[in-house]
């Protein structure tokens, strides 16, 4: 009698097993759902802390919409690097705003292209920025256009009698000097640059820029991902590199920037520049909302200009690239799912709250937003007409990020190179990046 018990426990302990592993493999997804019903469970990670508290308003409305789909958003500061753990531990979200071309190379993201109900409101620009150029295919979706050039303070230019900000270099140094001679209490130029990923964005908007406007965005892109330094020229020392290298020595040696620019913070920008004690600084539509929360009464002052020419034959550059894209991976079981939330975050009245959130105006044709102060709007709808518009360096290789690249910026702050020497340390670096990739092809 106890033997047959003990028969009838184990077999339905076994059972009960077999059940739980069948529900384990058949029904359950790394997002931690069931197939018999239950809610499924998505998982947003996102590096963009400017645009947490608008995205989590708008999940909150998608959750409480309907009763299948529940969303989380997850930040994380470092997103670059935490991502290749969480690809390299089979934890992969299953929406994304991080996205590189290494992962595109990998097959990481769901190919987007079908999806013309979202390309067909889109600008054929933005469309063209999202369009991976190897494949010819979308692995992402971008929400919103963003710009970068120059914040100046136009109340000071005004006193200073400059009426014009100068589209040569040139001009520009000689303009530098002035603020120097005549205020000798403000920063002609903050550079923040304790943070290398600002650094980096000087290299990807002045040296990279003359290349993409010289060569074209698609020959630029192309140069890039074959390495072909025939047209890139990075370690020439007559090249863009070393030129804008030696253009800003010569900036830091006659003081025309901070002193401090090698510890300089962005919150540190912000407070001089919403302060008065900086003409000008360098940043993308981002910074906006610090500036205005620092000194509301700014917002009628603030200019904004393309960066000035300063190789031969060259023109003035602003960057009018993607923002706030979003990739689906390869390998959630969950697509149907995802594109219901991205339809959601992508209604008109949706997308016009976060383009207010963001400061940046929206990559759809149907969304109306007031992104920025109607004078700052202005002043970018300006520059754009009047410099060749320049995208991001997506195509930079595996192991030499932006960061890396502000980090060989800072040494040269710090008297680590010549102009010729960071030329040719940025060329190693992007060689072995773009070498070491290959190799492990």
């Amino acid at each position: 009698m106890k033997r047959k018990r003990l028969i009838a426990v184990l077999l339905t302990a076994a059972m009960v097993l077999g059940m739980t592993a069948g529900c384990g493999k058949s029904g359950e997804s790394e997002s931690g759902t069931n197939a018999d019903g239950e809610k499924v469970n998505l998982k947003l990670f996102t590096g963009k802390i400017e645009t947490i508290d608008v995205m989590d308003e708008i999940i909150d409305d998608f959750n409480n919409s309907q009763d299948r789909i529940v969303v989380e958003q997850e930040y994380q500061k470092d997103a670059s690097n935490v991502i290749k753990i969480k690809f390299a531990s089979d934890e992969v979200p299953d929406i994304m705003t991080v996205y590189e071309q290494g992962f595109v190379d990998e097959g990481k993201y769901m190919d987007l292209s079908d999806q013309s109900e979202w390309w067909d409101r889109m600008s054929p620009e933005m469309k063209e920025a999202c369009t991976d150029v190897k494949q010819d295919k979308a692995f992402r979706v971008c929400t919103n256009r963003t710009t970068a050039g120059f914040f100046y303070n136009k109340e000071i230019f005004e006193e200073l009698g400059i009426r014009e900000f100068p589209t040569q270099w040139g001009d520009f140094v000689e303009m530098l000097e002035k603020i120097k001679t005549e205020k000798p209490d403000i920063v002609p130029w903050f550079i923040f640059g304790s943070e290398a990923w600002h650094l980096g964005h000087l290299i990807e908007f002045i040296p990279h820029g003359y290349i993409k406007s010289t060569l074209g965005t698609l020959e630029a892109k192309k140069a890039m991902l074959d390495n072909d330094q025939s047209k890139l020229n990075f370690a020439d020392p007559d090249g863009a590199m070393a030129v804008f290298a030696e253009n800003m020595k010569e900036l830091q040696d006659k003081g025309l920037i901070n002193e401090d620019v090698v510890t300089a913070t962005n919150d540190n920008c912000t407070q001089e520049f919403a302060n008065g004690k900086a003409a000008m600084f360098s940043n993308g539509m981002w910074a906006l909302t610090s500036i205005l929360e620092a000194n509301p009464d700014m917002e009628d002052k603030i200019g904004f200009a393309p960066y000035p020419a300063y190789m031969p034959d060259s023109q003035p550059v602003v960057l009018s690239a993607e923002d706030s894209g979003y990739s689906i991976s390869a390998t959630t079981e969950y697509k149907e799912e995802c594109i219901e939330f991205l339809n959601f975050l992508f209604e008109p009245e949706n997308q016009k709250k976060y383009c207010e959130a963001a400061k940046a105006p929206s990559a759809f044709n149907d969304v109306e937003a007031e992104w920025a102060p109607a004078a700052v709007v202005e002043e970018v709808d300006e520059a754009l007409q009047n410099a060749v518009n320049i995208g991001y360096t997506n195509e930079k290789p595996a192991g030499f990020s932006g960061d890396d690249a502000g980090r060989l910026l800072q040494g040269l702050f710090a008297g680590q190179y010549t102009p010729e020497s960071f030329a040719q340390a940025y060329a190693d670096a992007w060689n072995d990046g773009y070498n070491s990739a290959s190799a492990s092809e």
